[in-house]
């Protein structure tokens, strides 16, 4: 059901089960216990970091299939994407499961705009069950979009560290603890950022649009909300997005979250947090979804925001467009 230009509101769609698979680093955050899987090294026992992020990918659709109950022949199909050229992570883990695949790419806000489609299918009966992937890697995604780690660069002072990880949520029309309310299709916004060392303040704005946009279109409030929880913003960033929603007149102080500052402790060498596309999944079918299967937490607006941006855009001297999907979780 279409709520607004850009909000859709959904009937009857579950969020079952999830998983959460991380590299070694995010293993020992402040989360770790909430994961279902933490690597024992960054290349999981493969000859390169590609195929290791491949690994993880497929890691997470197996774990979440496993939770559920599910056989491959029970699954509509699956969604996801990553960061690498031509979402290869995603495509490669999902070859062997014989399974219809949507393969998607909204850079780190891929999970939500996958969860988004997924529950479009769902509530219009297109599919009864869907899993939701993505997947990130330092290491890959440093080997593409900054320097190889051989070279030993140093990070700047407003650069935030990839997550190594994949999450996966299982969505179905069968009736659990945890519904899919709804959500909002963002749109490309640019405020003429350049620098791709300071992804949160390229992608804040985006996240201030879609949120404005979710609130507007449905009547809610911060308010009605435990957590409003960005996908990896960092510190910089959310620093930003606080102060561009109080110019929308929200004061979201007491109610809002970030991906990308909860998954690190600050002395874990990424003093601006986590991004990546592996970051949001890995927080909400971590400690978000165990909190919200316990019901101390009720309600939660997921908005992971993407930089849309590749190395030939860097090259060539443009700004860094940023994109938010937001989606609403909730305790039944």
């Amino acid at each position: 059901m279409r709520t607004g230009r850009q909000t859709f509101g959904f009937e009857k769609v579950f969020l079952k089960t999830g998983a959460a698979i991380v590299g070694e680093k995010e293993g020992r955050g402040p989360l770790k216990s909430e994961f279902d899987q933490i690597l024992s090294d960054d290349k999981w026992d493969e000859d390169s970091f590609e195929k290791a992020e491949r690994k993880m990918f497929r890691a997470a659709l197996e774990t979440a299939k496993r939770k559920a109950g599910w056989e491959n022949e029970d699954i509509d199909v699956v969604i996801g994407g990553d960061l690498l050229n031509q979402i290869v992570s995603a495509s490669f883990a999902v070859r062997d499961l014989s399974v219809p695949f949507l393969g998607v790419y909204g850079a780190c806000s891929t999970i939500c705009e996958s969860l988004l489609l997924a529950g479009c299918l769902i509530d219009g009966g297109f599919a009864r069950r869907v899993l939701c992937a993505a997947s990130s890697h330092f290491s890959t995604a440093e080997r593409q979009y900054r320097f190889p780690l051989e070279y030993g660069s140093q990070m700047t002072p407003t650069a935030q560290w990839t997550v190594t990880g994949a999450g996966c949520s299982a969505l179905s029309r069968e009736e659990s603890s945890i519904r899919l309310v709804g959500g909002t299709v963002g749109k490309i916004v640019d405020f003429g950022i350049k620098d791709a060392a300071n992804m949160g303040a390229a992608m804040a704005p985006a996240a201030a649009d879609t949120i404005d946009t979710y609130l507007r279109e449905t009547g809610k409030t911060p308010e009605d909300f435990d957590r409003i929880l960005t996908g990896d913003l960092g510190v910089l960033g959310s620093e930003l997005f606080l102060e561009l929603m109080k110019k929308r007149g929200w004061k979201l102080d007491n109610v809002h979250q970030d991906c990308g500052c909860l998954i690190f402790h600050p002395a874990q060498t990424a003093p601006m947090g986590a991004s990546g596309c592996g970051c949001a999944p890995v927080v909400f079918n971590g400690a978000i979804r165990h909190a919200m299967e316990a019901g101390t937490v009720r309600h939660v607006l997921l908005a992971a925001t993407g930089a849309m941006l590749s190395p030939t855009t860097s090259f060539q001297g443009e700004n860094i467009p940023g994109i938010c999907y937001a989606v609403h979780f909730a305790r039944c």
